[in-house]
């Protein structure tokens, strides 16, 4: 996805141009009003291989020395395809957002997470996660992508 030029879509799939989504966020003009918001510009970075922005917005006391080799790593060897928030889970302070993150693999990879997030100083920041159980995908509901195809005519593994 080329998210360079002014039209085109976010990458966390919010059918808003990237310059009115995630771009403020990851350019440092604004800051994510909530965790879900968080997740989607988080996912957006991964895509997008901004791996300033994912060290910082993750919490300073889960941060490592080596997450810019670990970061740069992941994004070099994942493909991602979509996003799909499954819940969001918002307390004053603290949030949990359930999500699943699809990428290139055989099958069709997923991510599904429940990630925790705090709010320290008026900003939101990613503090850690549980893996989830993968989820099966009903052929018949839209695709992850964001193609506004059926899974089965898109991305599922059994299509003619």
């Amino acid at each position: 996805m080329n998210v360079s030029a002014n039209n085109k879509l976010c990458p966390c799939l919010s059918n808003k141009p990237y310059q009115a989504c995630c771009q403020p966020l990851h350019d440092d003009v604004m800051f994510a009003s909530s965790a879900e918001q968080l997740m989607c510009s988080r996912y957006s970075a991964f895509y997008l291989g901004k791996i300033n922005y994912l060290i910082d917005t993750l919490h300073p006391d889960k941060r490592q020395d080596d997450d810019v080799e670990v970061l740069k790593k992941t994004i070099e060897e994942t493909h991602w395809l979509g996003l799909r928030i499954i819940k969001h889970r918002p307390k004053e302070r603290s949030a949990t957002v359930e999500f699943i993150a699809f990428y290139q693999a055989e099958p069709i990879g997923q991510l599904h997470e429940g990630s925790n997030f705090i709010k320290h100083d008026n900003r939101w920041f990613y503090v850690d996660g549980e893996i989830l159980e993968s989820i099966k995908l009903s052929r018949n509901e839209p695709c992850f992508c964001g193609s506004g195809k059926k899974f089965k005519k898109c991305h599922s593994e059994t299509k003619s």
